[in-house]
């Protein structure tokens, strides 16, 4: 039996059409499920080679970034308190004591904070406040106390009648840790000379430890709900101030009941400043 070509040929085109085939790309059929391997690439002779290579290497040296210094690593902790003694000494006034904390660097949380966190309010006010770091809107802003702490210290302030037009406000220290951790014991040693020559500087009446950290460093007392509201002295070296910890708004939110405490030291700082 003979095969009908011209049948077979149309069944095929038909069955090309229905599979989306429209036009003829070349007299012969071509294979497209099995790729041919690419012929080998030319190679260049050797020489063209090391020419390339050296162009490239003095290409990237003059385009290259100029390299930056690696960061010194911070000295030793028993140095680096030795060396925030000497400096804090130096400072005669509170304006001198911020530009050698702006240039010290014997504490690693300044490479890791946005800012300084030096002070706020009126220097040489009779009321000062001292709390423990700076928290993430301090950082952004470079005041101390300005986060919800901070907007709830305001309204205590208001409730005795003051505002921080009329106190000063400052942190053990100025540099915020990561991720508002509390600063190690190693970070607070290094930062309390200046704290304490911050303090001496500006001269209050009277001195708030607000919350445990600070009431520990600066008073060396622990517990802060025993001694909260208790009047301890704190010699600046000049002279004696009196000194009262005070829980801190952080804890205040945390814990609302705690506020009726704080209403009551706030009564007692008022009658203190007469």
């Amino acid at each position: 039996m003979i095969p009908d070509r011209s049948k077979a040929a149309r069944e095929l085109l038909a069955y090309y059409a229905e599979a989306g085939v429209d036009a003829a790309v070349g007299e012969q059929a071509n294979d497209f499920l099995s790729v041919p391997e690419p012929p080998p690439a030319r190679q260049p002779p050797p020489a063209a080679v090391a020419g390339e290579v050296q162009a490239r290497s003095i290409d990237n040296r003059v385009n290259a970034a100029p390299a930056r210094p690696a960061a010194a690593p911070p000295p030793p902790p028993d140095t680096a308190v030795m060396a925030a003694r000497e400096a804090a000494r130096s400072a005669a006034s509170l304006e001198d004591l911020r530009a050698i904390l702006d240039r010290f660097e014997g504490c690693s949380l300044k490479g890791s904070a946005s800012r300084l966190v030096f002070g706020d309010g009126t220097p040489g006010s009779r009321l000062m406040f001292v709390g423990e770091a700076p928290g993430a809107e301090e950082d952004r802003q470079g005041l101390p106390f300005v986060g919800r702490s901070g907007q709830l210290l305001d309204r205590m302030l208001a409730a005795i009648g003051l505002d921080r037009s009329k106190v000063y406000i400052a942190n053990i220290v100025p540099w915020r840790p990561p991720g508002n951790r509390t600063p190690t014991p190693v970070e607070t040693q290094i930062c309390l000379p200046f704290i304490q020559r911050q303090i001496e500087l500006s001269n209050p009446d009277v001195l708030v430890t607000v919350g445990q950290p600070s009431t520990g460093a600066l008073l060396g007392i622990q517990g802060i709900m025993k001694n909260r509201g208790r009047w301890f002295p704190y010699q600046t070296g000049t002279r004696e101030i009196r000194a009262m910890p005070m829980l801190h708004p952080a804890y205040l939110l945390r814990s609302p009941i705690g506020k009726r405490l704080a209403w009551r030291d706030m009564l007692a700082i008022k009658k203190a400043l007469g």
